[in-house]
């Protein structure tokens, strides 16, 4: 096979019309999520459980099996084996990946120099650390099975003598508007894809470039949209698609699949996002009658925050006066609200775990 050549940005192949509805619809649709997400107080700490879940979700498109109670876990001390310790911290670098592209895009727009540094805290010291972190591919690569060669591959990526052409093109027309934010969203996506520039880890960057990029263009007032859980459930299609682009009318069939994601996925995402503020308000009188502290409104946050942890990390965080948090702890594990993981042994302390939160942003029973 010969390298591909991408299409020119931005398309003139597209079937408008036939994407009209979709567009009104997915449109409609995160427009209403975003009214919800400006609803809330603090999405970053509220909404924590939603990132960890993208985290786990986007990497597990990739084949890690770690999950969310896992993560968590692992975080507040418990060890696992080495194969599952690896996929983890999988997990853990696309979270810290996301945050600090969040933080970034306050200062600054999507640039190749974000994506590039995005890449780097991504792969470290996790499988693909050996493969140029942090830095565009200048070999050839190719899409296929383990033992596919460039001759027998699914997918052959641009020419790297080509790339960096490529490459200012995409970053020129991420900071162009097109015909709509949702299509122009999926060009982004799709054209990452196509383009491969990393040696590895080019499908979690694309899948963060989802929400940051809406965020760029104030479709979101925070960059607190996951398609990942949609994409996930729908790999097949996601991966055909993608891979129907060359044809004739897929670069339509593309952009109505992702358009069809963002409406399912917005739609979900705000039953689960309702569900989290239920609880917080739920909480907020539970806390303070269990607790009678005025230290409630903090304690909660940091339940959210972090919801399984050791008792030294909660006093860390939490900035709750040692005795008065030994208190709290107590009175919450006694009222069913915090429930044990592991008890404390000698010097080591008991994780507990807000199991409440974590099932309801998993919308099944974990914990």
């Amino acid at each position: 096979m010969t390298p591909y050549v991408p299409d020119p940005l931005p398309l003139d192949c597209l079937d408008v019309g036939r994407l009209i509805k979709r567009v009104g619809t997915a449109n409609a649709a995160i427009a209403r999520y975003d009214g919800l997400l400006q609803s809330v107080v603090n999405p970053s700490v509220m909404l924590s459980p939603l990132t960890q879940r993208e985290a786990v979700l986007s990497s597990r498109i990739e084949g890690t099996q770690a999950t969310v109670d896992e993560v968590l876990e692992y975080e507040a001390g418990i060890e696992f084996d080495p194969e599952k310790t690896n996929d983890i911290k999988e997990v853990v670098n696309y979270r810290k990946t996301l945050t600090l592209a969040s933080e970034s895009l306050a200062e600054r727009p999507i640039t190749l120099s974000l994506i590039k540094q995005m890449h780097s805290i991504l792969m470290d010291s996790v499988r693909g650390a050996d493969k140029s972190p942090g830095q565009f591919r200048i070999e050839q690569n190719w899409i296929g099975s383990s033992d596919s060669t460039i001759e027998t591959a699914k997918f052959v990526p641009p020419n790297p003598l080509q790339l960096p052409n490529h490459l200012e093109a995409f970053e020129r027309y991420i900071s162009s508007d097109d015909i709509d934010t949702l299509v122009q969203c999926a060009v982004v996506h799709a054209q990452f894809e196509i383009l491969h520039p990393f040696k590895d880890g080019n499908g979690r960057i694309g899948r963060l470039l989802i929400p940051l990029f809406l965020f760029q263009k104030r479709t979101l007032a925070s960059p607190m949209f996951y398609l990942s859980e949609y994409l996930e459930e729908n790999r097949e299609r996601y991966y055909q698609r993608l891979r129907g682009i060359g044809t004739e009318g897929g670069w339509t069939d593309w952009v109505e699949f992702f358009l069809e994601a963002i409406e399912k996925q917005a739609l979900s995402n705000t039953e689960r996002v309702k569900g989290i503020l239920g609880l917080y308000n739920d909480m907020k009188t539970k806390v303070s009658d269990v607790t009678h502290s005025q230290y409630s409104p903090t304690i909660l946050d940091s339940l959210f925050d972090r919801p399984v942890f050791q008792t030294p990390d909660f006093i860390e965080r939490s900035q709750i006066p040692k005795p008065t948090a030994a208190t709290v702890i107590k009175k919450l594990r006694d009222a069913g609200i915090l429930v044990t993981i592991r008890e404390s042994s000698g010097s080591r302390p008991a994780i507990l775990a807000f199991a409440e939160l974590v099932n309801q942003a998993e919308g099944r029973s974990v914990l």
